[in-house]
């Protein structure tokens, strides 16, 4: 079973599937794999989420990391969990989530906007950093909390990335970008699903080339 560590390793996108429909997760996470993406997350305020992330895990829980966002509550972990999920993923620092994901074998991954919460995120245990909103920042910030953080765990730039600023977090010191909108949006068709990550695949590969 593959890693979030090699997971990220091969691809350091995380698709975000804000309103999956369980009956399209099958096909919607195949494209994305075929593509590339190795992390995936499906936000718990979509419709039936943990039969989509039930779904995500059954056809590609052992190489690719499945998970959830929108994590709010020690309950909403343990569903996760129940669900197959190994990736909880939390638009702020909420250490009884943190615990619990912990406690549970999952991998942790809070929201932060400052060194405070971030530093809070790490004494509770978080293995990554999503620092959210992404697009209320500029790419430097990332360099300057790098500067302060623990090098063994990454930020996840999360909020506005896109093509024409994917590069330049990847430059300033992220180790992965979560991307929503630019790839997935409900009823979007899973070829254009397909093509637009592999773009974002290749905007990233073209910056650690240049």
């Amino acid at each position: 079973m593959i890693s979030i560590e090699e997971a990220l390793g091969a691809c350091p996108l995380v698709a975000i599937l804000r309103g999956l429909e369980p009956e399209r997760a099958g096909a919607i996470g195949q494209a994305l794999f075929d593509c590339g993406i190795r992390v995936i997350e499906v936000p718990l305020n979509s419709p039936q989420p943990y039969e989509s992330i039930e779904s995500l895990a059954r056809g590609l829980g052992d190489r690719a990391v499945i998970g959830a966002g929108t994590v709010l509550t020690d309950e909403d972990v343990r569903a996760v969990a129940a669900a197959g999920g190994r990736l909880v993923v939390s638009p702020n620092t909420d250490t009884r989530v943190i615990d619990e994901t912990k406690r549970c074998g999952l991998v942790s991954m809070p929201g932060f906007f400052t060194p405070t919460e971030a530093f809070q995120a790490l004494t509770a245990g978080a293995d990554y950093l999503k620092l959210f909103p992404g697009d209320a920042i500029q790419p430097k910030i990332v360099g300057a909390l790098r500067a302060v953080l623990p090098p063994d765990r990454g930020i996840v730039v999360t909020g506005g990335v896109g093509l024409e600023n994917i590069a330049d977090f990847f430059a300033a010191g992220a180790r992965a970008v979560a991307v929503g909108s630019s790839i997935f949006k409900p009823g979007k068709p899973v070829d254009r699903i397909g093509a637009d990550a592999a773009a974002l695949i290749a905007a990233w590969r073209e910056g650690m080339r240049s």
